[in-house]
């Protein structure tokens, strides 16, 4: 059966994982781990490093992570050797992972040894820290922070996680799933079968053949043309396309130096959605349908509206830009 990689849903309002469905070739790491971070505690994931609060995570074991947060939250923190200072903050959150009593686990990755999760986190600060949740990425902040500020974001992280029943704790790191909890492993749910279309979607996206993943994406949605996944998916292929080999500074130049030219303001747009700076994106797009007419206010209404899909259409962004929109269409 098809493995199911990260369902286009969960990248909704959050970063580009995509990249990370591409094999994987790592760069002169042994057993496929990057380099522990420098003063705290490492080690390959899926190995117990000390009390197996903080792992090393890497381009070729990032799935094992994902497969982790279904467990309990996981705290990635992304750093670089270029910059070693940046990897501190490895250590001020794995003190606040034990202060938590195990309660989500840090992964510990060097951007510098791992260029798919720099490209496909769009990392352009260090360190730079995301929560992983039920395989869905979640951005925390950007920068070193003290404990007690961390604490605070934390805190949101593990109510999330409590109303989403998630409540595993790292105290059995290496453990077969639910042996803390005296469970049987035969009581976990079994992964149903994907329906063939979206099997073959996600077969494609991990071979990199984005035109295949969109064919695959509208047979699915000829059989089903309210499947939110497919449409999802969909709408998330199209961006990938839309934006590989994309230069955000010269994107944002072109459309600083031209309000006018509608290309450039959805190429930025479609950047924004991929850095998480959602709000930014429908801020523009709401602008330039208020600057246009006819044909040309309809194809950003149509654009704002497949970005809407990516992000979520409960998402309270997109509840709020929907409100924008209508405004500036009536």
């Amino acid at each position: 059966m098809t493995q199911q990689p990260f369902p286009p849903s969960a990248l909704r309002g959050a970063v580009d994982l995509s990249a990370l469905k591409r094999p994987a070739t790592p760069r002169g790491q042994s057993g496929g781990g990057a380099n522990p971070a420098p003063g705290g505690p490492g080690g390959a994931v899926g190995e117990s490093a000390g009390d197996g609060l903080v792992v090393t995570g890497s381009d070729a074991t990032f799935q094992e992570i994902v497969n982790r947060s279904l467990r309990h939250p996981v705290v990635v923190v992304l750093w670089s050797s270029r910059l070693p200072e940046s990897a501190d903050f490895v250590t001020v959150m794995g003190g606040l992972a034990r202060t938590n009593e195990g309660r989500f686990q840090v992964v510990s990755v060097d951007v510098d040894e791992n260029p798919g999760l720099l490209r496909a986190l769009q990392v352009q600060q260090v360190p730079m820290t995301i929560a992983l949740l039920q395989g869905r990425p979640l951005p925390l902040f950007v920068g070193p922070l003290l404990p007690q500020e961390a604490q605070p974001i934390l805190d949101e992280l593990l109510q999330v996680a409590l109303q989403n029943g998630v409540t595993g704790r790292v105290t059995d790191v290496g453990e077969p799933a639910g042996a803390a909890d005296g469970a049987d492993a035969d009581d976990e749910a079994v992964e149903e079968p994907l329906p063939p279309h979206l099997a073959a979607a996600y077969d494609a996206i991990e071979a990199g053949d984005l035109d295949g993943a969109v064919e695959a994406y509208g047979r699915a949605l000829a059989e089903n043309p309210a499947d939110p996944e497919a449409k999802a998916g969909l709408a998330q292929v199209r961006l990938m396309q839309r934006t590989e080999g994309a230069d955000l500074v010269a994107a944002r130049a072109a459309a600083a130096g031209d309000p006018t030219d509608i290309d450039a303001q959805l190429l930025v747009a479609d950047l924004d959605v991929l850095g998480g700076h959602v709000e930014d994106a429908f801020h523009r797009l709401v602008d330039t349908v208020r600057a246009t007419a006819g044909d040309d206010r309809n194809r950003v209404r149509e654009h704002l509206l497949e970005l809407f899909e990516i992000v979520g259409p409960s998402d309270e962004r997109v509840t709020a830009a929907r409100r924008a929109l209508m405004s500036a269409l009536f």
